[in-house]
């Protein structure tokens, strides 16, 4: 008899590792969600496996897809936490704009010196 394969094992590989992109890109808001749901995936897969393991034979990628979702997870919170810090420090988005282009008139006048 043919193993099967687990069900949720693809879809949670594919968005732990799309976790790692969208925490850079979305204040990590984004990596949060989505190495939360593949983290789901990983975890039912695990216990559909854990009721019968003979049956199913991709086992070895909801591990990884579990790894790869946690590491996932503790980047995005990072990135969460500082963008709270930055939020914080700067006092509001609008001002932490107006700190950025001033850093950034900085920079041009120091490289034209």
């Amino acid at each position: 008899m043919e193993n099967q394969k687990l069900p949720n094992a693809t879809i949670s590989l594919i968005l732990g590792i799309v976790s790692f992109i969208a925490c850079c890109f979305t204040s990590g808001f984004g990596g949060v969600l989505l190495s939360g749901i593949a983290l789901y995936l990983a975890n039912k897969d695990r216990r559909t496996f854990a009721e019968n393991p003979e049956i199913y034979g991709n086992y070895s990628q909801v591990k990884t897809a579990r790894v790869i979702a946690i590491i996932g997870l503790i980047l995005s919170i990072l990135v969460v936490l500082l963008f709270i810090g930055i939020l914080i420090y700067a006092g509001s988005v609008e001002e932490f704009q107006q700190m950025m282009e001033e850093y950034s008139r900085q920079y041009e006048q120091q490289q034209v010196n």
